[in-house]
């Protein structure tokens, strides 16, 4: 009899993790990786990261699986709530030309500016700040990400936990003591009810306060085509 994954590779059973089904990006984060759908953040897919309150630790999470991105593509940073702090990107070795930061007026642009991003394809991450978003809006999203290549993560706020999502990978983060205690909501594969405890660097846990402004904002994103002007402190 033929494994599920050998008859079509979105299929899985439900106590295995689903393999070969998709792109991903090593988290660099081994028992992270180790928990994950194929040993990565899947490209080309919603991910959704749930936190109390922004500046938890969420980027200094994603940042081994940034630094691996190729240096001409661009990291989207859409509505994010406070500016990004030059020098941290530059003490975690990311090369700040690389940020695209838009700051948008109105919700409605933040889902526009997103999903441009997607389409676009010339970015190689995205990662949006979405406080309050209707379902809908995430699906369409979500069919978005699935025409691209990029890491596309959604940080939500940990109340949204309570609703449904189209995101095949959905992660709640706590605080803890250097690093972040993970919950695994959802995941391609068994439940994971034991959270797992990601240790990052000596003060990494971020704080809104060491945030600076940069010289500008973005108000949208420029047209296809375009060279993205980069953000500099």
């Amino acid at each position: 009899m033929q494994s599920p994954e050998r008859i079509h590779p979105a299929l899985w059973r439900a106590t295995q993790l689903a393999q070969g089904a998709a792109r991903s990006l090593p988290t660099g984060h081994a028992a992270l990786s180790a928990e994950l759908p194929d040993g990565g953040w899947p490209l080309g897919s919603l991910i959704e990261l749930l936190a109390p309150h922004p500046g938890i630790g969420e980027i200094r999470l994603l940042r081994p699986a940034l630094a691996q991105l190729e240096t001409r593509r661009a990291i989207a940073l859409v509505q994010p709530p406070h500016a990004p702090h030059i020098a941290s990107w530059m003490s975690w070795r990311l090369d700040p030309r690389q940020l695209l930061w838009v700051a948008p007026e109105k919700p409605a642009d933040t889902l526009w500016a997103a999903e441009q991003i997607l389409k676009n394809g010339s970015c190689g991450a995205l990662i949006c700040w979405l406080p309050r978003v209707r379902p809908e809006s995430l699906r369409r999203l979500h069919l978005a990400a699935q025409a691209s290549d990029l890491l596309f993560i959604a940080v939500r706020p940990s109340g949204a936990a309570q609703n449904a999502t189209p995101a095949p990978l959905r992660l709640a983060l706590a605080p803890a003591p250097g690093g972040l205690s993970i919950h695994i909501l959802k995941r391609r594969g068994p439940v994971c009810d034991t959270p797992l405890y990601v240790g990052l660097e000596p003060g990494a846990l971020e704080t809104p306060a060491r945030h600076a402004p940069l010289d500008r904002r973005l108000p949208a994103l420029p047209a296809a085509g375009r060279h993205t002007p980069a953000l500099a402190a």
